[in-house]
């Protein structure tokens, strides 16, 4: 029996079934239009992620804009390539990276107080087979990995607060 066989219907190959979503939220004292501009900076990342080393953008951040990535785990350094799926002003901002086919999202929430603000990292197709390979033998698994992203977006959330609460 071929890999193909073994698939679950409706399976490609060369992706999997959806793993762990992981959602993290913060409320900010400031104005959605605030964290909005701080988010949709997107080289700003890499002073909030423990991740995000640096990100380049090509052109105004909008529906369809590119971004190349560059990513750190201790002594591990890797690219990824992303492009902005949803771009809705003030409320919702969504990127897809090509390399591992996850979508990270912000989505934003007028409150009382100012903002809530949920980042998500969406898998509606799966992730990568090779990106799945690499995370199994270079960054301790999917499981360890998860946490440390999930980890992560605490971080990101905790410290894009403190800038726009500054």
């Amino acid at each position: 029996m071929n890999r193909d066989q073994t698939r679950p219907a409706g399976v490609v190959p060369g992706m999997t079934q959806n793993p762990v979503q992981l959602e993290e939220s913060i409320e900010v004292a400031a104005p959605p239009v605030k964290v909005w501009s701080l988010l949709t900076d997107l080289p700003r990342m890499a002073s909030w992620s423990p991740q995000v080393v640096k990100t380049v953008v090509r052109g105004p951040v909008r529906l369809g804009t590119r971004s190349y990535n560059l990513n750190r785990r201790g002594p591990l350094f890797w690219p990824t390539r992303s492009k902005v799926v949803r771009f809705e002003p003030h409320r919702e901002f969504a990127f897809r990276v090509k390399d591992n086919r996850a979508i990270w999202s912000f989505s934003l929430e007028p409150t009382a107080s100012g903002t809530r603000v949920v980042q998500r990292r969406e898998t509606p197709d799966g992730i990568s087979d090779i990106s799945l390979r690499l995370t199994k033998v270079a960054l301790g698994g999917q499981e360890t990995f998860t946490g440390e992203l999930r980890e992560g977006m605490r971080q990101t959330l905790g410290r894009m607060k403190a800038e726009a609460e500054a």
